[in-house]
């Protein structure tokens, strides 16, 4: 079988739709290059990073995704996630030694995706549930902010652990520095507003301006207001990995892959139109594959698409992944003229950019609405979160899988088995339940239907399903509906089987109906199956109300009550 070649998105353009591209570019550039370089200081690392990763990325996913519109760079999420993983490999923060880092590391990431693209691994987007996914993220929120606090009030702490970081925050709050707060405030004023009144507004960009114009104007960095100091000026430098850090590194690089990819699939989902092409998730496994690694060389950290930013250029009318490339063109432009600017811009105004838009992950709402749905995946969202709190970032990775994986295999424990009634008056079949009081019953049917499919794990419990729903209704006949259940294992089949013998021994006649032809093939392989069963296999479980009414109206004929 041929491969196919990958196709571009960056096609040539119309003129109109040209024009749209380039102006959506340059927005989500006045909103992605800030919070790239504020998200480069979350991972400790120098916010030229930052713009080398909303330039090189951003660049190549343009010329390989699938996406016509999602913008690839930093996010909160990768960004808290790079942080805790190079802290654990350069614990002393060596600037040389991080950078060497970052790049082994976003390497890692990038190897790491493409190696999932020849495994045909894209169905991992959906490996951790979204109740999951919302308590993860709400964790990383909570860390990223907390992470933060320090910068608004120009203190300094130990990092120990979040719950520790707290109390250590409480404790040296009164060695706040007023004027590096003020900047804080100021930047948050201007943020908060322009979102409220303008939604999706160059924000980021008017706040950083403001506060670099007021930092070289009112010399804020001699009244004690920390800045970001040099910047280099110019295009990245080649940064080759350091293979001594690769099996250091290769745990974490492995969650950060994960979230980079689920992330990317999740926005490019989310805003994909209804006349454009629809996600190729092993494509997009190429493109932020290449995207890491190119990144790498030339120093970016971690990155995959971004949901915010992505936002901004559907909203402003982005039509094609020009828009993406305009956005890497103002990077570039940025990292050749402005880089001695941006030396003078307070920290603090960097945390409350993070801050601000990190708070997002946070959803209170969603919470709200997956408690209402479903407790159960309510509580799994909660666990997520308090993971992520109390066992740090990478490790809350781990706990996020493992509880998707216990719910998982929850849900394929205990399948459900419900006695089936016919809503009255029409021919509908649907569980018996207290919404629905009204259903038809038929004294001496009972019409049972497990749903999903049945395993050595879950055969016990359905059969003692079965058997208290016999024990409940009492009937002379079992109709065992299997029109919800795709497919059955040996452990599961023999375990029924051996069942009906059961049932059948006590008296009861028991029917077999809906039998997909999966399901119908592996029984069928039963040895006896055929003599066993016979007339006592029907089509679904109309057929056998028809056929139980049936039998109902001969006993009558042949045996008629006498009139008292």
């Amino acid at each position: 079988m041929k491969s196919q070649p990958i196709e571009t998105t960056a096609q040539l353009p119309s003129t109109s739709s040209l024009h749209l591209d380039v102006v959506a570019g340059l927005t989500a550039a006045a909103v992605v290059l800030p919070k790239a370089m504020a998200y480069a200081t979350v991972a400790g690392l120098p916010v030229a990073i930052g713009l080398y990763t909303a330039f090189i990325p951003m660049l190549v996913y343009a010329l390989l995704g699938s996406s016509r519109v999602l913008s690839v760079s930093s996010t909160a999420t990768l960004a808290i996630l790079a942080g805790t993983q190079l802290g654990l490999v350069v614990p002393d923060g060596d600037p040389a030694k991080l950078v060497t880092a970052t790049a082994t590391l976003a390497m890692l990431v990038g190897v790491m995706l493409l190696v999932a693209r020849v495994l045909g691994l894209g169905f991992v987007a959906n490996f951790i549930s979204t109740p999951v996914l919302t308590g993860f993220k709400a964790g990383i929120g909570f860390v990223i902010v907390l992470d933060q606090v320090p910068k608004l009030l120009g203190i300094h702490i130990t990092k120990q652990g979040f719950f520790r970081d707290v109390v250590s925050i409480a404790h040296h709050i009164t060695d706040t520095s007023l004027m590096t707060f003020a900047v804080a405030l100021a930047t948050f004023a201007v943020l908060i507003s322009m979102e409220r009144k303008w939604a999706h507004s160059p924000a980021p960009l008017v706040a950083v301006g403001g506060a670099i114009a007021a930092s070289w104007y009112f010399g804020l960095q001699a009244a004690g207001v920390a800045t970001v100091g040099l910047i280099p000026q110019g295009l990245p430098l080649l940064t080759l990995p350091d293979p001594t850090l690769i099996a250091e590194l290769a745990p974490g690089a492995l969650g950060i892959a994960l979230m980079s990819f689920t992330e990317t699939i999740a926005a490019g989902r989310a805003f994909a139109g209804p006349t454009d092409p629809p996600i190729n998730a092993n494509r997009e496994l190429v493109a932020t594959g290449a995207a890491n690694i190119a990144g790498a060389l030339l120093g970016a950290m971690p990155a995959g698409g971004g949901t915010s930013q992505t936002a901004v250029v559907r909203t402003v009318g982005g039509q094609s992944q020009t828009a993406s490339l305009v956005t890497a063109g103002a990077a570039l432009a940025t990292m050749l003229l402005l880089a001695p600017l941006l030396g003078l811009m307070p920290h603090a105004t960097l945390a409350a950019v993070v801050i601000v838009y990190s708070v997002g992950l946070i959803k209170p709402a969603e919470f709200d609405a997956i408690r209402n749905v479903r407790k159960m995946e309510f509580h799994w969202a909660l666990v997520a979160c308090i993971g992520v709190l109390v066992f740090g970032t990478l490790k809350g990775i781990v706990v996020a899988i493992i509880v998707s994986m216990i719910g998982l295999a929850s849900q394929s424990a205990n399948p459900r088995v419900s006695a089936i009634g016919r809503k009255r008056g029409t021919d509908v079949l649907r569980p018996l339940s207290p919404e629905h009081p009204d259903d038809e019953t038929f004294d001496g049917l009972l019409i049972v239907r497990p749903e999903g499919r049945l395993f050595f794990v879950n055969a016990q419990h359905v059969g003692e399903q079965i058997k208290a729903l016999i024990a409940q209704y009492q009937p002379s006949v079992v109709t065992l509906d299997l029109s919800r259940v795709p497919d059955i294992e040996y452990s599961a089949l023999q375990a029924l089987i051996e069942g009906e013998k059961r049932i059948t021994e006590g008296g009861v006649i028991v029917w077999l109906v809906g039998l997909n032809p999966g399901v119908l093939e592996r029984w069928s392989g039963m040895p006896g199956w055929i003599g066993n069963w016979g007339d006592r296999l029907l089509f679904n479980a109309r057929v056998a109300i028809e056929r139980f009414q049936s039998m109902q109206a001969a006993e009558l004929t042949e045996h008629p009550k006498v009139a008292g």
